[in-house]
């Protein structure tokens, strides 16, 4: 029988009951959809951080206490107290660092902002003047801090757009002073309303991070030292200078013993990367499950049709058709079902994928982009396909065996 005929037999049996055929497919269209919700979804949060590390500089280092995290048991370690003076002297020293542009040391503290009443849950971050620059981020009103304000531990602020908001309202907050976990500080500089990055600046309260140490902290070593090369082409060597001068002022001769670790945007981004890569391949896998459940439905089911055409079956066998034709047409109803499913999975995973990322947006303040996951599309309509031969293959083969004078007689 040639491939139309068994084609067009085949597509009229999954006519036949179409109610049935339809409830079949909705395992696999449940399972591809779930596939590229979860792809999209995961692609498209990857971009959003990689662009949003990408927009810090590509020049920028940034060193941070304990042993770089390679698992769940490392992240403790982050907060070590391997960095303090003597290593952001050490940086800075043009003879351990030569191609250092410039540097600032950080420090974080959960805070309480107080103005007339009117609280404020937020961070109050602990940084040097270079932060602007290196992160371009500059008060809308007022102005940063200055170098003098570092060494003299002023109690001077520059606050978010949302902490402006919330204590201040409509008034003017330049000049204003505010209680942080009860010290007094005077607000010189408001951001402007930036909306979520990696760190939410419209919440955030930026100070001298001499302050920040001494006064709301009562700490003497950082939680960070953010470093600027000179250029992209240098960030590689200064990267290894800084490795050098800490192993060398820590006394570490093996890599893998080192009480901190340095990361480029280029090393955060591979990060990034690996970290989505993980929880993608952990979702998907997850969503498969349900492509598995619905193979197996199609064969449960394309049994049951198989014995309620054991007359049609005998007939055909009766009129010349030999199992092989059989064999092919009732694959082929399972290959359909699982195309037809994989096709519908497709579009309604990518209809779902961009309400969600619009969602997202709105709920979240994020700037989501919408990605279709074209090699998810493939693998879910390939694995969809796939599914149909394998999971077919059983039910097409007990109709070719049957015999035709038993089917016949069969009520």
């Amino acid at each position: 029988m040639r491939f139309r005929h068994t084609f067009a037999t085949a597509r009229a049996g999954l006519k036949t009951n179409k109610s049935r055929s339809a409830l079949t497919i909705l395992g696999i269209v449940i399972g591809v959809m779930a596939i590229i919700i979860v792809m999209s979804i995961s692609q498209g949060g990857s971009d959003l951080i990689l662009a949003q590390i990408q927009g810090i500089g590509s020049r920028t280092i940034a060193v941070e206490p304990g042993r770089e995290p390679k698992g769940p048991t490392d992240f403790a370690q982050i907060f070590s107290d391997s960095l303090k003076d003597r290593e952001v002297e050490a940086i800075k020293n043009k003879a351990n660092v030569p191609t250092l542009l410039d540097f600032t040391p950080e420090v974080i503290a959960p805070a309480t902002l107080v103005y007339e009443g009117d609280t404020f849950r937020g961070n109050v971050l602990g940084t040097g003047p270079v932060w602007q620059e290196i992160l371009d981020t500059y008060p809308v009103h007022g102005s940063f801090f200055t170098d003098d304000d570092v060494r003299e531990k002023a109690s001077v602020a520059v606050i978010g757009a949302e902490v402006k908001d919330e204590l201040f309202g409509a008034s003017d907050a330049i000049g204003q002073k505010m209680r942080i976990n009860g010290r007094n500080f005077r607000i010189i500089g408001v951001f402007p309303r930036k909306g979520q990055t990696l760190f939410n600046v419209d919440e955030l309260v930026v100070a001298p991070y001499s302050t920040v140490q001494d006064y709301l902290l009562g700490t003497s070593h950082y939680n960070a030292i953010l470093v600027r090369a000179r250029s992209e082409e240098e960030v590689g060597r200064t990267k290894r200078d800084i490795e050098m001068t800490l192993r060398e002022l820590h006394g570490i001769s093996d890599p893998d013993k080192d009480d901190f670790h340095v990361m480029t945007q280029a090393d955060a981004a591979e990060r990034v990367g690996i970290i989505t890569d993980i929880l993608s391949a952990i979702l998907v896998s997850v969503a498969a499950i349900s492509l598995l459940v619905g193979g197996i439905g199609i064969m449960n089911i394309m049994l049951v049709s198989v014995t309620e055409r054991t007359r049609e079956i005998g007939l055909r066998k009766a009129l010349g058709a030999t199992n092989h034709d059989i064999l092919k047409q009732f694959l082929l109803e399972a290959v359909l079902l699982t195309v037809i499913g994989g096709i519908i999975g497709m579009l309604a995973g990518a209809l779902f994928s961009f309400a969600g990322s619009l969602a997202l947006r709105s709920l979240l303040g994020f700037n989501w982009p919408f990605v279709f996951p074209v090699s998810a599309a493939v693998v879910g309509f390939g694995v969809s396909a796939l599914i149909g031969l394998v999971f077919g293959l059983y039910p097409a083969r007990k109709a070719s065996q049957k015999s035709p004078i038993e089917a016949l007689r069969y009520e």
